[in-house]
């Protein structure tokens, strides 16, 4: 059976760049899933909003706001 490099080299230029864009998506998608830290970029941004509703009525409107 013919390994992944012998298969590349048969491939035209254009082609081998696709697989070579594939395989760093995979790394990536791989790297991501074991480094990838919970982010908390929004913390803080819907504290505009805390007089105008209460707590549970904010987690309702950031999720209609976030789905539109």
């Amino acid at each position: 059976m013919p390994t992944i490099q012998e298969y590349i080299r048969k491939l035209p230029p254009e082609l081998e760049k696709e697989v070579k864009d594939f395989i760093e998506f995979l790394l990536q998608k791989r790297g991501q899933k074991r480094s990838q830290a919970l982010s908390q970029k929004w913390a803080g941004s819907l504290k505009k909003h805390k007089n105008k509703y209460t707590s549970q009525e904010l987690q309702k409107k950031s999720l209609q706001w976030r789905n539109k």
